[in-house]
């Protein structure tokens, strides 16, 4: 059975309100179309930053499948609003992957709305921890995942400047 094409119910600390109330969260697979538009810009705004916007194919489309992955979109009617996945880097910690805002609806806590959803979705993948990394031309990502308190833990992954970050999760609330 596959997730696809259901809305996330998020819970209290993912929940949507204010100006986020007509957004919905969805999960979804890596290649369903609403993902499309958020490969299309990361790739673009990759190649501008690092000058290299093949990076966003460094991890298969079924590491986001379940039972160790997932991948969430935030959409405003039709508009891709943002997304991340959730992969699998061992039985206690997932990795957060592609995680992108577009850029008309950059800094209105979307990107906050949607970690806190990929935060209860890794609890209920079972996961203790989650990491994430971002490069050092991504000053706004920095700044973001050091304000919602993700510790720095150096660089861990296949690019050698990223900033690698974890949190520890609350006990794991697995889906039956």
């Amino acid at each position: 059975m596959t997730d696809t094409g259901r809305v996330y119910r998020p819970g209290p600390g993912a929940a949507l309100s204010g100006r986020l109330a007509g957004v919905k969260i969805k999960r979804v697979r890596l290649g369903d179309p609403e993902v499309a538009p958020l490969l299309t810009d990361l790739a673009r705004e990759y190649e501008e930053r690092y000058g290299d916007g093949d990076s966003v194919l460094d991890v298969p489309a079924d590491a986001f499948d379940s039972p160790g992955g997932a991948f969430l979109v935030l959409l405003d009617g039709g508009v891709t609003v943002a997304g991340g996945g959730i992969r699998r880097l061992n039985e206690t910690t997932g990795e957060v992957k592609r995680m992108w805002t577009n850029p008309a609806y950059r800094r209105q806590g979307h990107a906050v709305a949607l970690l806190a959803a990929l935060e209860e979705v890794a609890q209920q993948l079972g996961y203790r921890h989650l990491r994430l990394e971002t490069g050092h031309a991504q000053p706004e990502a920095l700044a973001l995942y050091r304000r919602l308190g993700y510790r720095e833990i150096g660089n861990y992954g296949i690019y050698p400047n990223a900033t690698g970050f974890e949190r520890t999760l609350a006990a794991p609330e697995r889906l039956s």
